[in-house]
């Protein structure tokens, strides 16, 4: 119970820098604002109206289907150009997060992302993290999908290319770039600079995860807020940021080519 006990309570996060003064501080709220509004807060209000509209549909979430990746074109290379835009913008999500927080004064390596992940350090917590939230995350998509609080989330219906497999992996890790970096490490790091305490800033940072997953429906949501809990939880404790990285990026490749492997062998997969 007190190692329990002792992970649930944030460390004192280091202080690097004197309070912002209002200035900054109504900087750092536009900026906030303004990242959220062309990366995931926006996609949270995306969410929102879906779960609304899927709910107000015929038979209601139960009877919805939607796909995390879909073909984007007829034609095989328009299609293949396209996924690669999408793997893009999210690379420079990423990439618009790290230099906000470098121009603030915290480098890649000072949230967690050092130039090289080690083995011990970085990668086998990844793994532990992906078995801790994957297995349970699946269990809760199939009660809630039984119970109709979910759409039935297909993970791709790409069509089948030479290409398909490696696309399905580098959006696997553009996905989870993207999250880890925004969602954890500068959102967290952003809300501590005004003043949040630990609690509240990981408690903002997974109620976002879970709202922009809302289009999965409402199992899909709360799925999501609990794995922004613990990933948010364990870089506050760690300051580690590349197991969130590989955890992430191992639940979604899983996924997406897992079901392309095994999709019309099992009888339980849409």
């Amino acid at each position: 119970m007190t190692r329990l006990d002792d992970w649930l309570r944030p460390a004192p996060p280091a202080q690097t820098a004197p309070p912002p003064d209002p200035a900054e501080r109504r900087a750092l709220w536009f900026e906030i604002t303004v990242v959220l509004l062309v990366t995931f807060g926006l996609s949270a209000l995306s969410s929102m109206l879906s779960l609304a509209e899927s709910a107000m549909a015929p038979g209601g979430l139960s009877d919805q289907t939607v796909a995390l990746n879909a073909s984007r074109s007829t034609v095989d290379w328009i299609d293949l150009g396209r996924q690669l835009l999408g793997i893009v913008k999210l690379c420079a999500w990423a990439a618009l997060g790290l230099y906000l927080l470098w121009r603030g004064g915290l480098g890649p390596e000072q949230v967690g992302l050092s130039r090289r992940p080690r083995w011990r350090r970085d990668l086998l917590p990844g793994v532990g993290l992906a078995a801790l939230i994957g297995l349970p995350g699946l269990g809760l998509y199939l009660a809630a999908t039984a119970i109709g609080a979910n759409v039935t989330v297909v993970p791709s219906t790409i069509d089948d290319h030479w290409w398909r497999l490696p696309a399905l992996v580098l959006w696997a890790l553009a996905n989870s770039s993207a999250e880890e970096v925004l969602v954890v490490a500068y959102l967290i790091s952003r809300l501590r600079r005004l003043g949040w305490g630990e609690n509240s800033s990981l408690a903002a940072s997974a109620l976002l995860r879970g709202s922009y997953h809302l289009y999965q429906g409402l199992g899909g949501g709360l799925g999501n807020v609990v794995m922004g809990v613990v990933f948010g939880r364990y870089w506050q404790r760690s300051g580690k940021l590349w197991p969130l990285i590989v955890a992430h990026w191992l639940i979604d490749a899983v996924a997406f080519v897992g079901y392309t492997a095994l999709r019309g062998r099992v009888s339980w997969l849409p």
